[in-house]
Order: structure tokens, then sequence, then C-alpha cells
């Protein structure tokens, strides 16, 4: 009963905003369409058909010993395209009845992580100048990740899933593969443009404001208030903070890249809620993997 008066409030509230401050809202879609223009949209689209492609050229064997192969396959494909070819990926398994509801609920929560060439490239060489950090976490959490999803697969082992139930519904083959994978494809990209977009938009102008009516705003809020809402804008901020403790923006850029940001979590959630897929179990695991991983960090690599 809360929620939606919760949700209404916040909405009219940024309307508000966004009728006071046009110019600033104006200012913040453009650098929004410029980010997704330049340096999104020419890597994900050609990753996300080349993915949809490969998935639709490599089906499956609808049985238990094919099981872990399908899943180390859908967790290869979203660790190398980052978020949220893993999403986009799991719909699509859900949709061609290769994985059950059950299935899908779980690998969205795992297979879901940043792109290496972002965590290398950006966080890396432009943040830090030294890619040091962003391969010990890359390895640290994709270590953890195939562990989960290890467990995960023994778990669903023991349920005894009835993969011909799951598969029971003759799906008509796609007369084109590639083109299949085009018109898959757009949709997932339109979705992350715009969540990318809304959410660069609500960011500007919600520092905007919150610099006019309170100059003197500690610099922490600034930082979980870019962090909550885009998740480059947190980790630039955290790096320019933070630059001679490297302790603390360590143990930042690994939390914040676990934890991801509200524009990830809406272009997630749109994709699951396509097919149906439950996100408290990809929620769930959020919160327990942005406690661990930058506590293991702090144990392998900072003590």
């Amino acid at each position: 009963m809360y929620i939606p008066l919760v949700y209404l409030f916040i909405c009219i509230t940024l309307i508000i905003l966004l009728l006071l401050f046009p110019g600033v809202a104006h200012e913040g879609t453009d650098l929004g369409v410029n980010l997704f223009m330049e340096a999104l949209f020419p890597y994900l689209l050609p990753y996300l058909i080349l993915t949809q492609w490969f998935i639709r050229l490599t089906p499956n064997r609808r049985h238990t010993s094919s099981r872990l192969q399908l899943y180390l396959k859908t967790y290869g494909i979203s660790a190398l395209g980052g978020f949220p070819t893993g999403a986009a990926t799991i719909a699509f398994l859900k949709k061609s009845k290769q994985i059950s509801a059950k299935e899908a609920n779980g690998l969205l929560s795992i297979c879901h992580s940043p792109s290496p060439l972002f965590v290398i490239g950006f966080v890396g060489y432009d943040l830090l100048n030294d890619t040091m950090f962003s391969w010990r976490f890359l390895i640290l959490y994709h270590v953890v990740s195939l562990i989960i999803l290890f467990f995960f697969y023994r778990s669903s082992k023991k349920e005894h899933f009835d993969f011909t139930m799951v598969t029971s519904e003759k799906i008509p083959k796609p007369q084109n593969p590639f083109i299949s994978s085009i018109k898959d494809s757009v949709p997932t990209v339109l979705v992350v443009g715009s969540t990318l977009v809304f959410f660069t938009t609500i960011y500007t102008v919600v520092m905007h404001t919150i610099s006019t009516f309170i100059p003197t705003i500690h610099n922490s809020l600034i930082l979980l208030t870019a962090a909550s809402l885009e998740m480059t804008n947190g980790l630039q901020i955290a790096s320019q903070l933070f630059t001679s403790e490297s302790t603390i923006l360590y143990l930042l850029l690994a939390a914040f890249l676990t934890s991801q940001s509200l524009s990830i979590h809406m272009q997630v959630a749109v994709l699951a809620k396509t097919e149906r897929i439950s996100l408290r179990p990809y929620v769930a695991l959020r919160f327990l993997l942005t406690l661990l991983i930058p506590a293991l960090y702090y144990v392998l690599f900072l003590l």
C-alpha cells in the first residue's frame, strides 16, 4: 500500500524539478544521448546481435546432462558482454523454452557482471591509470559468481526438473537466425538507451537542485546520489574524492561495480518482466555480493 505512494511522491517531485529547471534537464538529456551514441551504442548493438546469433546457432540439447554446459555458456556471454547482455540472453532462453522459469530466476541473478572492457578500460586506464585493481576485481567477482553458479546447478539438479515439459510447446524455427537476432536485439538497445538518458537527466537535475538549495552539502552525499542513480558518475566522483586514499577508493569502486545503479537495474527489470522472470533472487544476490566482494577484496589484496 505504501510503496505505490512512495513511487507517486518520487514521480511528482521529479516532474516538479524538471519544470523548475528545464535548461538543466535539457543539458542532462544531451549528455545522456551523447554518452549512449558515442560510448555505448557502437559496442552494445553489434555485441548483442552476435550473442543472440550465437545462441541460435548453438542450440542446447534438452536433457539434464547438458544443463551445466548451457549455464556456463550463458554465464560466459554475460561475463564478456556485461550488463544487460545476461538478462537479454536469459529472457531469450526462457522465451524459446530452453530453460524453466525457476532456472531463469536463478540465472538472472548470477549471470550479471560489468563488461571487462569497461572495468579495465574506463576504471583501470581512465580513472586509476593502473589496471591491477581491474584484474583483481574481475578475477574475484567471477570466481565467486562461478561458485554460486555451480551450487545453483547442483540444487537445480536435485529438483529433478522435467525438461521435456519445459520444451513441450514447439517453437517454430526462425527462417533466418541472423535477421531474427537483429530484431530481438534492437528493443534491448532501446531499453538501455532510454534508461541511460532518463537517469542521466534525473542525475543532472537532482545534483543541480541539491547544490542550489544546499551549497555546503557534504561530498559523501553527492557521491552516494551519483552512484545510486548512474554507476559511471559514481565511479568518476569517487576517483576524484579519494585520489590519495587508495584503500577507501578501491573498496568504493568494488562496491559500486558490484551493486551497480538504478539505471542498470531498470534495464534488467524491463528485460526480465517481458518474460515474467522474478527479480527477487536478483535483488537478494546483489545485496549479498555488495557486502561480500568488497570484504573479500580487502582481505585478499589490501590487508
